[in-house]
C-alpha cells in the first residue's frame, strides 16, 4: 500500500478529463443485461465494483467473492436468489463481513427466497439457493440503503408475478429509486413509483437495445473540489448529460455557492472558478450521502462552515465514512462535529497543517476527497491504491491537472 504526497505550485488548474460511466448505472445495466442478453452496454464504469459485478455474474464457481464491492454484494444476492438452481456463497472482503445485509435477505425470505448466513447472522457471506419466487409483495423499512430496494427491484421483472415494493416510513435515496425506475423502463421494463409504492411488472423478453452509460457524477465531484480551491480553473470532463439519473449530479447547484460555475457544451460538462458568495452552508444530503466527504473537504479548505444533514447511511459504507471524516479533518486543524446522521464544520481561522498523512480506512472516497487540499497545502494520502474501486485513472488525471503526484514514505 502507498502512500502519495500530492501538491500544486500554481493553484491553476486546465484540462480534460474522461471519467468512465456511472458505477451506479453500470452495475444496475450488469444485472439487466444478465436477465435479458439483447441488451448491448457502451461506456461502462472501470471502476473495481464493475469488474467485481461482471466477475461475480460470470463465475461459474460456488463460491463468489466480491472484495469491497458493497453494490456488488447486495445486487448479486437478489439474482442469485431469483435464479432457479443455482447453489452460491457469496462472500466479500473483512470489512464486506461487518456491513449489514439482514433487511434485504428478511425482504427476499418474505417473497420464498432461500438465503443463509454461513457466518454472523445479518452479515455476509450469504448461502444462497436459487429458486423460482411466486410471491408478489413484500414491504421494506423506506430508510435504509436504496440499493436493497434497487436489488429487488432489478430482478422483479423476471418473477413470474413481478413484484409490488411496499416501502414504510420516509423515502431517503429518491434519486437512486428513480434512476434504477428509469434503467428499466429503458430497457423495456414496465414499473410504476407512486406515492410508497413501487411496481415492476413481469417481462419475458425486450427488444435489441443499446445503452450508452453517462458518466458518473460522484467521480466528477472531485473535479468541483478542485476547481473550488483553485485560484483559476477551467476544467472539461465528458461524458455528462444535463437531465441526469443521477442524484449526485445536485452537485452543479450546490458548487454554484462555493465558487463553481458549470456550463453544458453538448456532452462536456464544463467547470469554470467563480466568485463563492457565501461564508456558510447548510445542506441536506439526504438524496445524495455519497457527495458529503467531497462537500465536507471543499468547505474545509474554503475556510467556511457547514451543517450537512441526511447522513445517517454513512455510517454503514465502506468505513463509518462520519468518524473518518471527523478524525482526518481534526488532523488537517478543523474544528468539527458529527453525530449520527450530521457533520457540522466550524470556520476555519488558521492555516491547514502541512504535510498531514490522510488515512483512507479502504475508502475510495476519502482518498480523493482529501487529495484536493493539495492545491493549499502539501498533502498525504495514505492507501492511495483504493482509489480504483470507482476511480482507477484519478490520480494521473491530477497529474495532467498540474499536481505533483509522488510515491512517499
Amino acid at each position: 500500500m502507498s502512500t502519495l504526497r500530492i501538491t500544486h505550485t500554481s493553484q491553476q488548474l486546465q484540462g480534460r478529463c474522461t471519467i468512465t460511466g456511472s458505477k451506479s448505472e453500470s452495475n444496475r445495466l450488469l444485472i439487466l443485461q444478465a436477465l435479458f442478453p439483447e441488451i448491448t452496454l457502451l461506456n461502462l464504469s472501470n471502476s473495481d465494483d464493475t469488474q467485481a459485478m461482471k466477475r461475480g455474474l460470470s463465475s461459474t464457481d460456488v463460491t463468489v467473492d466480491i472484495g469491497h464491492a458493497g453494490t456488488t454484494m447486495r445486487f448479486l444476492t437478489s439474482y442469485f436468489a431469483t435464479k432457479p438452481g443455482v447453489e452460491k456463497e457469496l462472500t466479500g472482503s473483512k470489512r464486506m463481513q461487518e456491513r449489514p445485509i439482514k433487511i434485504l435477505v428478511d425482504a427476499l425470505r418474505t417473497i420464498g427466497a432461500e438465503v443463509g448466513y454461513v457466518k454472523n447472522n445479518g452479515y455476509p457471506p450469504l448461502r444462497i439457493s436459487g429458486k423460482r419466487l411466486e410471491t408478489n409483495h413484500v414491504e421494506l423499512a423506506a430508510n435504509v440503503s436504496s440499493q436493497y430496494i434497487t436489488s429487488l427491484m432489478l430482478v422483479a421483472s423476471k418473477l413470474p408475478n413481478g413484484l409490488e415494493i411496499e416501502l414504510k416510513g420516509e423515502i431517503t435515496s429518491i434519486p437512486y429509486i428513480n434512476m434504477t425506475c428509469s434503467l428499466l423502463q429503458k430497457v423495456g421494463v414496465k414499473t410504476a413509483f407512486s406515492g410508497q409504492t413501487i411496481r415492476v411488472f413481469p417481462q419475458e423478453k425486450i427488444s435489441p437495445k443499446t445503452i450508452t452509460v453517462e458518466s458518473d457524477w460522484s467521480s466528477a465531484s472531485y473535479h468541483f473540489s478542485m476547481v473550488a480551491l483553485a485560484k483559476h480553473a477551467k476544467v472539461s470532463i465528458n461524458s455528462y448529460v444535463i437531465d441526469s439519473l443521477q442524484g449526485d449530479s445536485v452537485l452543479a447547484e450546490i458548487y454554484t455557492h462555493l465558487g463553481v460555475q458549470t456550463t453544458f457544451d453538448g456532452h462536456i460538462l464544463k467547470l469554470t472558478k467563480s466568485k463563492g458568495n457565501i461564508t456558510h452552508i447548510s445542506l441536506d444530503l439526504i438524496k445524495s450521502p455519497d457527495i458529503a466527504q467531497t462537500i465536507a473537504v471543499t468547505c474545509f479548505g474554503l475556510g467556511i462552515s457547514c451543517d450537512l444533514t441526511g447522513l445517517h447511511t454513512l455510517k454503514i459504507k465502506e468505513t463509518d465514512r462520519l468518524l473518518a471524516l471527523y478524525t482526518e479533518l481534526t488532523k488537517l486543524g478543523a474544528e468539527i462535529r458529527i453525530t449520527d446522521n450530521s457533520l457540522h464544520l466550524k470556520p476555519r481561522l488558521k492555516p491547514i497543517h502541512q504535510e498531514v498523512a490522510i488515512d483512507t480506512y479502504h475508502d475510495h472516497r476519502m482518498a480523493m476527497a482529501f487529495a484536493p487540499l493539495g492545491l493549499l497545502v502539501p498533502i498525504k494520502i495514505n492507501d492511495s491504491e483504493v482509489v480504483s474501486k470507482s476511480y482507477p485513472t484519478f490520480w494521473k488525471d491530477l497529474q495532467d491537472l498540474g499536481f505533483g503526484v509522488e510515491t512517499t514514505k
